[in-house]
Formats: C-alpha cells, structure tokens, sequence
C-alpha cells in the first residue's frame, strides 16, 4: 500500500472515531427531569420565606430542583455546606444571577446569567434558601 493511501485510510478512521464520539454521547435530560441530589427538610416559612419560595420555584428551580434539592444532571443542591453563609454570602447570589457562574465545585458546566431577576427578587431567593439550609443544619 502506498504511504498516500495510508495517510487517507487513516484520516477516515479518526474522522470516523470522532463522529462516532460526537453522536453517541449520552443525552442531557431536559431541565427540570432529574432526579433531586439531597433530601431537604422544609421548616414552617414566615411570610417573607414564602415569597422568597415563590421566586425560587418561578426562577431556580427548574434546575437547581425542589426545595433547592440540586437535579442529577442539571445543578447542585443548595441545600448543602458548600453554599453555607460563611463560603459563598449572599452576595454570590446576586453575582450568580447577574453573571452567570463559572463551573468550580461541581460537574455541571457553567450557569448562565438569569434574566429577568431583580435584585430583590434575589434577596427574597437568598432568604428562602438561608431558611432551608439553616432547617437542614447548615449555617
């Protein structure tokens, strides 16, 4: 065989290889399907908690999950010590809202910017969180 016709056999086999990668990789599951990471104990919310619940469910929690349970495949569980007060503030939030987040602590690629959530929408997302976490020993 001549070195020409190795090299071409050889660029369709990479070339093969790689679409064969390319299309048989697992599919993502729409948002909002996966299965929740933690389970969450929910204390009784104050008014201002419902509201932050409120938002929560109208803006996060198609991905981060019922009662900020995280979703396999989606995006991590509030409701765990990473997101304590003492490592990432509240201020985190609202960069996160605003800003989008580069993937750091989990497997789950970047989170865009959200729009569309004021800051005080934010706040009342922060308080309902702050209450899960601290309802489920995380402070």
């Amino acid at each position: 065989m001549k070195p020409m016709q190795l090299i071409a056999g050889g660029g369709v086999l990479i070339a093969g290889i790689g679409a064969y990668a390319l299309f048989n990789q697992p599919q993502k599951a729409e948002p909002g399907t996966g299965a929740p990471l933690v389970s969450v104990i929910v204390p009784e919310l104050s008014a201002a908690e419902k509201q932050g619940e409120i938002a929560f469910n109208d803006n996060c929690a198609q991905c981060h999950g019922e009662n900020a349970a995280g979703q396999d495949g989606d995006a991590p569980p509030f409701i765990h010590p990473i997101y304590r007060s003492g490592h990432h503030g509240d201020a985190a939030f609202f960069n996160a809202v605003a800003n989008g987040v580069r993937a750091h602590h989990w497997p789950f690629g970047d989170m865009p910017p959200v729009e569309g959530v004021s800051p005080e929408d934010v706040d009342s997302i922060v308080t309902y969180v702050r209450a899960l976490q601290r309802a489920n020993g995380i402070e």
